[in-house]
């Protein structure tokens, strides 16, 4: 069965937090490929300054020079807000119903998982990778979860990663990665102040940021 994993987001910018936590999760759970998907109009974000076209660009930047990683544009030519289960749908309706489709995940992000948009139906197209904070188990994670997640956590969680490889879509798995204190916002404000960003994002990003002149 193919395998795909799926890294969505405003990749406002992209960083080497996002680019690790793919590749390792790529690694563990045996993926074919990665599709990293830039969100055009994010429904649990206010409004990205950034275009995503500009977005789109540095992601397909960062990934040049990976050959299981692949930019997917398929949101940017969407109207309307950005909803993750028209990308799984669109996802099946080009992939097939055989393909084992995985969606990574902050745990963050999954405590509020239960207000997206049709997010019963999420777990009939996919799985879920949920990325751990460092030293966190999956009985601590669940204990900062909303009764309804724990319920849904427990009824499709699975410890196997092969579990995800042998069927297309429905089992929740926990992973730790290693732990990049990097994020988009502490970046822009970096580039704000007209201080280094070196080492937290590939060059060919931050050479695109600056003749561009985003985040100033």
């Amino acid at each position: 069965m193919n395998t795909i994993g799926i890294l969505g987001g405003t990749f406002n910018p992209i960083h080497y937090g996002h680019l690790r936590m793919a590749q390792e999760l790529a690694d563990e759970l045996h993926m074919d490929a990665i599709r990293f998907i830039p969100s055009a109009n994010p429904p649990h974000k206010n409004a990205v300054s950034i275009s995503a076209q500009h977005r789109a660009a540095m992601v397909e930047l960062a990934i040049a020079h990976n050959s299981h990683f692949t930019l997917d544009t398929r949101e940017l030519h969407r109207t309307g807000t950005s909803y993750t289960i028209d990308t799984l749908l669109s996802l099946r309706a080009e992939l097939g119903e055989s393909t084992s489709l995985t969606l990574f995940m902050g745990s963050d992000a999954f405590t509020q998982f239960n207000t997206w948009h049709r997010w019963q139906e999420i777990m009939q197209h996919c799985h879920i990778a949920l990325v751990q904070r460092p030293h966190t188990n999956k009985n601590q994670a669940s204990n900062l979860l909303p009764k309804i997640l724990e319920d849904f956590l427990h009824a499709h969680y699975t410890e196997n990663g092969e579990d995800l490889q042998s069927t297309p879509a429905g089992y929740i798995t926990m992973r730790q990665v290693t732990a990049l204190d990097i994020s988009s916002t502490a970046i822009r404000e970096a580039f704000k102040l007209h201080a280094s960003t070196r080492y937290l994002m590939p060059d060919s990003v931050i050479d695109y940021i600056k003749t561009h002149q985003l985040y100033i």
